[in-house]
């Protein structure tokens, strides 16, 4: 009994020994941090003032924590930033649809602004700025050493007043400017059309309207077909859609998809992760999709993208997306102001992340840049055939009806042959779903 007592107090004696020897050392070096966190803002306090005592000109003490605020946030990645009250209002908007500027998205790449992409139908778009420009210059000022935040105030202004920016551009060997009639910019979150026997759904970006125009333009488009079974397929066009809104990129997911997740987001911490998954129904009934991206899809594009790539629910065809998959919170601050934070990354549901990376389209096709146009146009096929010969025999094999549906399908055929000069992908897009309706069983 002695000897047992003697053991556990020899093991007490021992936990003791090394609790101390390694607790002791991480509270020291925790209250080191700590002191070094204190310290570091005693220096900030310095600084501030400093400047606001001795610098050349006075200045704002209001606008220099703001600045600090959003240098801070700013350092950790491209996506984090300070929004003034101003700015939160802004954004408010704009996730509604409708808002004013220029109708571009931008992010800030090796000190300049780049266009993600230009949003459809807008002054942006219609003077040609594109997915992949270097904005350097604003009205003639540079844009180099601005935050993001700075650069964009600088291209705000009153609807219709001029801006002039000035593009660097891939391919390009100079700088080029572009003048821009600043507008109020309501976005059509889906526009629906048919060509030929697929129904095309262009979706532009992810607001409070994309899942309801989608369903609504999906809807009217088989109507106007005469019924969904009349309808090839669906091309889900998702270039230059620079994302939105997390919960309707699974909204629109869940749409093409009748089980499986969709998407998940990992944080800092495991337990914050989250699941999304599809829920029984598919707006289309099974028919085949592809999807069409290119290096101005982002976010919440990619998420759709990688969904339906994941689910072997669609064929991706374009090139390779713009690869933002980090997930972005919006946090109310006091005074009105809000902080976008990156809380999280995001993964497609075979647990890949298109971080930096993109999503890779299953077939790679590059939209060819528009010839400039010449006075001589191609007017189609200038060879003699058969049916042109004197005197040659009739087609005695096929009925008035038979030889009319030949006939509209030869003029379907060519009308998305003329679609490959306006929009090759498309066309392309249209093509694989043709192909495919070819292979299906006979009903």
């Amino acid at each position: 009994m002695k000897k047992f007592l003697m053991a556990a107090a020899a093991g007490t004696l021992a936990g003791v020994v090394v609790t101390t020897q390694v607790a002791a050392p991480l509270l020291a070096q925790e209250a080191t941090k700590n002191v070094n966190v204190y310290e570091q803002l005693d220096l900030f306090g310095d600084i501030f003032e400093r400047i606001r005592s001795q610098y050349v000109e006075e200045v704002d003490e209001a606008d220099l924590i703001e600045a600090a605020i959003n240098g801070m946030l700013t350092s950790l990645d491209p996506h984090s930033s300070y929004m003034s009250p101003d700015d939160a209002a802004d954004m408010r908007v704009q996730t509604r649809g409708e808002f004013g500027g220029l109708g571009i998205e931008v992010t800030q790449e090796e000190g300049f602004v780049k266009v993600v992409s230009p949003i459809d139908g807008t002054p942006a778009d219609n003077a040609g700025v594109e997915a992949g420009d270097f904005i350097t210059h604003v009205d003639g000022e540079s844009v180099l050493g601005l935050t993001l935040d700075e650069a964009v105030d600088l291209m705000r202004g009153p609807v219709g007043s001029e801006i002039v920016i000035t593009i660097a551009r891939e391919g390009e060997t100079e700088p080029f400017d572009v003048s821009i009639i600043r507008d109020t910019i309501k976005l059509t979150a889906v526009r629906a059309r048919t060509e030929r026997n697929t129904v095309v759904l262009r979706v532009t970006t992810f607001n409070d309207q994309t899942f309801k125009n989608l369903e609504n333009g999906l809807a009217e488009q088989f109507e106007a077909a005469g019924g969904a079974e009349n309808v090839s397929g669906i091309v889900l066009d998702l270039r230059n859609n620079p994302g939105g809104l997390l919960t309707q990129a699974i909204k629109v997911s869940d749409a093409f998809l009748e089980k499986g997740e969709i998407v998940s987001t990992r944080g800092r911490n495991p337990e914050d992760g989250e699941r999304f998954n599809a829920t029984p129904g598919d707006l289309t009934d099974g028919k085949p999709i592809v999807v069409l991206i290119n290096g101005g899809s982002a976010s919440a594009s990619e998420i759709v993208t990688g969904a339906l790539q994941d689910h072997r629910r669609a064929i991706v065809v374009g090139t390779k997306s713009f690869g933002k998959g980090s997930v972005q919170t919006v946090m109310p601050l006091r005074g009105d102001g809000a902080m976008r934070l990156t809380t999280a990354r995001y993964y497609t549901p075979s647990g890949r992340s298109i971080q930096a990376l993109g999503i890779s389209p299953d077939i790679v096709v590059e939209q060819p840049r528009r010839a400039p146009e010449t006075e001589e146009e191609d007017n189609g096929p200038t060879g003699r055939f058969e049916a042109d010969l004197r005197g040659s025999l009739d087609n005695d094999s096929l009925s008035e009806d038979e030889i009319r549906q030949i006939e509209e399908e030869r003029a379907h055929a060519e009308e998305t042959a003329k679609l490959r000069e306006e929009d090759y992908q498309l066309a392309y897009a249209i093509d694989i779903l043709t192909g495919l309706t070819a292979l299906s069983p006979a009903k």
